[in-house]
């Protein structure tokens, strides 16, 4: 394994380092404007060929202390050029530096090329000479608090060139900006799903361009005709061939198999500079561009899909007041003319994206050059008239003297929670578990949207009173938490059993992505019982990341498989997540691809008890998080927990390396283990150190086991 460092602008390292991972890079280090990882070479070529989001791959090839200008050519000259560059070759330097003696870059990239070419010169007798276009390699010195790395440039020049734009309109977005805000925007997934995607203001078609190369599975390098390697004596050209003919089989062609994708603008030398840029990028009759006014915009296709703007933002004096109208429209048009879709608007103004009047399900901070700017999520409702009935809490009714009592002890949880909230950097965390008998519910927090979940009441409670509450619930919530009422999700909690685990409490798709940690999932807040994201289960997949480096994983019962997700950026070198819901395994497949797993973790839908005996495959780790009970009609027998664990345990641990871990958890709260030194498995207990701050309430939420093989 080799040391590469990928750089990127601002904001887009968290999707970079996910892009290396599935690359094949072995272990990843986010830094700020890049990600340092280990790979092989070929690797590092599949990098420059396949990356969308970074900037340049960088080799490091020395490292040395560097306080002045003298230190720094002779740290320079510890190096062997000869073994990169020839003395009749091409040369370039690029100089960066930070908190560091020397400040004047340019005079650092002329000490550095004095000091390759007067060691080649010495040993050759020749010298190479400067290209500062395209030269046979390109050397980058980067000096922090006075100390050089020195690199070779494997790209060459920039990856966000494409090769496809010679000429753009006002304002281009960077080709690496527009790939970053169709990854947040969860394109290639919707892409493979059919769904339409419109650019109403698309100027030179960047996104548009960008949006049908993921759809076709096309390499953005795949058309440039210089790299940085091609010119270094290291290079492999087998290697870089054979990634190359890959890539071009990976090419869909077929139009039919492709998603409609649609960009229109008002300026019509716009539209002319992308129909070029779009004809060049070989995508002739698989986009559609055509000048539209902003007034003509409506859906395509037969399904909702995105429709993805980057609107101006009026950076000059004036320009703000004269855009307000524009922002205004486009906001009129997405709620009445597209019902279900989701928009997705970059903007550096973040006062004119409030003319829009959708509120941001999410909001991902990204940098156009030195901007800082924003990607919102903006969810289009698909049922814009609500049912005049509606559930009994949203009828006019006055809270009882006793809400309260209720909304002082769910302030005092919100303002000590969120505090360490915001510290441990949680995003969806329980605001308030039954604190009070009178107020039984569980109130959680999903960054801006609230899941609330009535516990049943028994027979005895006065229906009347029960209903009473529950209005004084959903009216303190929005005020406390501040939050809009139509934010608020609620559902009633009753034990579930068999099929009835499976089956859809509505239809109101209340999708969201969420953030935890530097992961994000898609919950649903309003269809289902549970909404994709075990709340309590936060540090166990923190362990599991921490244990994952390296490792084979097993996900047994693995719901959304979210654990898998923290095993796969936790360096697990493949994965298999076992589950009999086809619903809830398509979930998984979506948390994969929103956060760029890669083919290494397969999805496989079988009852577990039925799929343990036939595998013999070897796991590092294994994750068996069982339901309390099921009877699914696809199940050859029942499942309950306290009964059958022992028998699944035994099973799950026949596939388990000598050396490794496996974590087993139940929510039901008489359970007993049974399982240990007479299965010859050392068992430990550690629901101490995996019931979150936010469940301490309730420490008997679930129950945790580390079960190894005991060493020998």
């Amino acid at each position: 394994m080799t040391d590469f460092f990928a750089t990127c602008p601002l904001g887009m390292e968290e999707l970079l380092a996910a892009e290396l991972r599935e690359l094949g890079a072995a272990s990843t280090d986010v830094r700020r404007a890049g990600v340092a990882f280990s790979a092989t070479l070929e690797t590092a070529y599949r990098a420059c060929l396949w990356s969308r989001i970074a900037n340049r791959i960088l080799m490091p090839v020395g490292s040395f202390a560097a306080p002045d200008e003298n230190a720094l050519y002779e740290g320079v000259r510890t190096i062997r050029w000869i073994e990169h560059l020839g003395a009749q070759e091409t040369l370039a330097v690029d100089f960066t530096s930070v908190a560091s003696h020397l400040e004047h870059t340019h005079y650092g990239a002329l000490k550095t090329k004095d000091a390759i070419v007067d060691q080649l010169r010495d040993e050759t007798g020749e010298r190479p000479s400067v290209d500062r276009a395209q030269p046979s390699v390109r050397v980058h010195v980067h000096v922090q608090s006075d100390q050089a790395t020195a690199s070779i440039d494997l790209s060459g020049e920039s990856l966000h060139r494409r090769g496809y734009r010679e000429e753009s309109a006002q304002a281009p977005l960077k080709e690496n900006l527009a790939a970053a805000i169709l990854m947040l925007a969860g394109w290639p997934a919707r892409a493979r799903e059919g769904e339409p995607l419109i650019d109403p203001m698309c100027g030179s078609g960047t996104l548009p361009i960008e949006a049908a190369l993921m759809a076709m599975d096309r390499a953005p390098g795949l058309e440039r005709d210089y790299f940085g390697f091609l010119g270094w004596r290291g290079h492999q050209a087998l290697v870089w061939e054979t990634l190359v003919s890959e890539a071009r089989a990976r090419v869909i062609t077929d139009p039919r198999k492709l998603p409609i994708i649609r960009g229109f603008d008002a300026d019509t030398r716009a539209i002319h500079i992308a129909l070029a840029n779009a004809e060049r990028a070989g995508l002739h009759g698989r986009i559609h561009l055509e000048r539209r006014e902003l007034a003509e915009l409506e859906p395509i296709g037969e399904r909702p899909g995105l429709v993805v703007v980057n609107p101006p933002y009026g950076e000059r004096l004036g320009e703000e007041t004269d855009l307000e109208p524009l922002y205004a429209q486009l906001g009129d048009l997405l709620k009445r003319r597209f019902p279900g879709w989701t928009g997705y608007v970059f903007t550096g103004n973040l006062e004119l994206a409030k003319r829009i009047g959708l509120k941001a399900a999410r909001r991902h901070i990204l940098y156009n050059g030195p901007l800082e700017c924003r990607l919102l999520e903006l969810p289009i409702s698909s049922v814009p008239v609500r049912d005049e009935e509606g559930p009994a809490w949203r009828k006019p009714r006055p809270a009882s003297p006793a809400a309260e009592m209720f909304a002082n002890r769910l302030a005092k949880n919100f303002k000590h929670l969120k505090k360490w909230a915001r510290r441990e950097d949680v995003h969806c965390w329980r605001v308030y578990d039954a604190d009070l008998p009178e107020y039984s519910v569980a109130v959680d927090l999903y960054e801006d949207a609230v899941h609330v979940q009535e516990y049943e009441c028994p027979p005895t409670v006065d229906p009347s009173k029960a209903e009473q509450r529950l209005y004084d619930v959903m009216a303190v919530l929005p005020g406390v938490l501040g939050v809009k009422p139509e934010d608020v999700f609620l559902k009633v909690r009753k034990r579930q059993r068999g099929l009835q685990q499976y089956e859809k409490l509505g239809d109101q798709r209340a999708e969201r992505q969420v953030r935890e940690g530097r992961h994000r999932f898609i919950v649903n807040l309003s269809d289902y019982l549970d909404t994709g994201l075990f709340l309590d289960h936060r540090i166990v997949r923190g362990m599991i990341a921490e244990l994952a480096p390296g490792r084979r994983f097993l996900n047994l019962f693995a719901y959304t498989c979210t654990a898998t997700v923290y095993a796969a950026t936790g360096g697990a070198r493949a994965s298999t997540s076992v589950d009999l819901s086809n619903t809830y395994l398509d979930w998984g497949q979506r948390n994969f691809d929103l956060n760029a797993v890669g083919t290494g973790h397969r999805i496989e839908r079988a009852d577990v008890i039925a799929w343990l005996p036939r595998h013999s495959e070897l796991y590092g780790l294994i994750f068996v998080a069982p339901p309390t009970f099921s009877n699914s009609k696809s199940m050859d027998d029942s499942f309950d927990v306290q009964r059958d664990h022992v028998g699944l345990l035994r099973e799950a641990a026949r596939l388990l390396e000598p050396a490794g871990v496996m974590l087993f958890s139940t929510n039901y709260r008489r359970f007993k283990m049974q399982v240990g030194a007479a299965e010859g498995l050392a068992v430990e207990e550690i629901t101490n150190k995996t019931v979150p701050e936010d469940f301490r309430r309730d420490p008997r939420v679930h129950k945790t086991w580390r079960i190894t093989w005991p060493a020998k």
